[in-house]
């Protein structure tokens, strides 16, 4: 696997030389500074590309090219923004840079309820709870109509939860599930978010996806043409929130999406912590099934708590099998010849990272724990694969030895 990490760019706290000691060999990254539907020109691409070289490593993958909202409500401006969004693949491309990264979840990006949760060792992890997330839907969002998306059980233990937070606890939550896209300086607020969602009132899910075709149909031509990549990343967490629909988080949602655009670009972002949130992906069933589509890894595991509740567990713990994992990866990467770009992602916050402020799930040295786990393993698995393959050679030829002297 390439072996990557996440940067924010320049005002991030992690910085390129902390990314190049950890061994990496590639950057995964964006132009945050370039608000969204806008173009990426050569020059940011470019002065972007040079800052990651002169630590010598590679832009290894685009993560993310943001889609505006409009286009995926096709609403407003969505024909401008998707002919930006064109450009923008081209000038990437004119680069050398081939990978791009994207998700289509509305309004809400990732959702997180606690972003300082403390594991057994006293590391910080990001959780998800659907009691606290329900509380928060109803008591500090107040969306129109929330209680219906919910049990009446449901609604009425987040009422007794709601009423158990201190104003401190309320004014966490609130700011927790309010995060701004990743990279982004600045959150949600509540009045913005719940617009966003009244825009999205007439996208069902059979709209969305749709839309999210029809998007496809476009710049997958763009992206065959120019030999790019097109990797996107499943719904986190892979359910519908917010009233609002997700559709790709399962196997039959990626395989939808295959089907319905057979382009060559058109691929996916394996990412094992958001698909491994839903208990029903089969995460190394995906990797057999779709391998020749997976152009880009997010490595995590998710502690699942039951009734959709979860936290991010050690790399190598958690729910996700990633000995099974890691396995079907390298056999795909052999089969195929080809290296496939990997990040570790969302690691624990810990040892000195604890006083510092860095982007919930990306401080340094729980990544760097987690590549260096993520590393070894791979290792692991090669070197056992040849050894297997030397042992079943002498077995065959001792085997034909005595063939030959009887």
């Amino acid at each position: 696997m390439i072996q990557t990490m996440r940067w924010y760019g320049p005002e991030d706290i992690v910085k390129l030389e902390d990314i190049r000691q950890a061994g990496c060999a590639g950057i995964v990254t964006a132009l945050h500074h370039i608000p969204v539907g806008e173009i990426w020109s050569i020059k940011q691409i470019q002065n972007r590309k040079k800052q990651i070289e002169d630590y010598g490593m590679d832009w290894a993958v685009v993560e993310s090219l943001p889609v505006h909202e409009d286009i995926k409500k096709r609403t407003g401006h969505f024909k401008q923004y998707i002919e930006n969004y064109k450009i923008s693949l081209r000038n990437l491309a004119n680069q050398g840079i081939h990978v791009v990264t994207y998700n289509f979840m509305p309004v809400i990006d990732w959702m997180r309820t606690d972003l300082r949760y403390k594991t057994k060792t006293g590391a910080l992890a990001l959780r998800f709870e659907k009691l606290a997330f329900i509380a928060f839907d109803l008591y500090l969002l107040k969306r129109e109509n929330a209680e219906k998306d919910y049990t009446e059980e449901e609604v009425k233990s987040a009422s007794i939860y709601f009423a158990k937070l201190d104003e401190e606890a309320k004014k966490t939550l609130m700011s927790t599930c309010l995060q701004g896209l990743p990279g982004s300086k600045e959150s949600f607020t509540s009045e913005k978010v719940l617009n966003l969602i009244r825009e999205f009132s007439e996208v069902s899910t059979v709209v969305l996806r749709e839309n999210l075709i029809s998007f496809l149909q476009e710049i997958s031509q763009v992206a065959d043409e120019n030999n790019m990549q097109l990797a996107i990343h499943p719904d986190d967490p892979p359910y519908p929130i917010l009233g609002l629909p997700r559709i790709v988080s399962t196997e039959a949602d990626l395989k939808y999406l295959q089907d319905q655009i057979p382009s060559k670009s058109n691929g996916i972002c394996f990412c094992s912590g958001s698909l491994g949130a839903r208990p029903d992906n089969d995460l190394s069933g995906i990797i057999k099934r779709m391998g020749n589509r997976i152009y880009f890894l997010h490595l995590r595991s998710v502690e699942l708590e039951g009734n959709e509740n979860f936290h991010e567990a050690n790399h190598l713990e958690g729910s996700a099998n990633m000995f099974e994992l890691v396995n079907q990866v390298v056999e795909l990467m052999e089969k195929q010849n080809r290296a496939i770009p990997m990040r570790p992602d969302h690691g624990h916050q810990m040892l000195d990272d604890l006083a510092k402020n860095p982007y919930p799930g990306y401080s340094a040295i729980g990544r760097l724990k987690g590549l260096a786990e993520l590393r070894g393993l791979e290792m692991g698995i090669q070197n056992m694969k040849i050894l297997n393959k030397k042992i079943d050679e002498n077995h065959l030829l001792f085997s034909n030895k005595g063939s030959s002297n009887k």
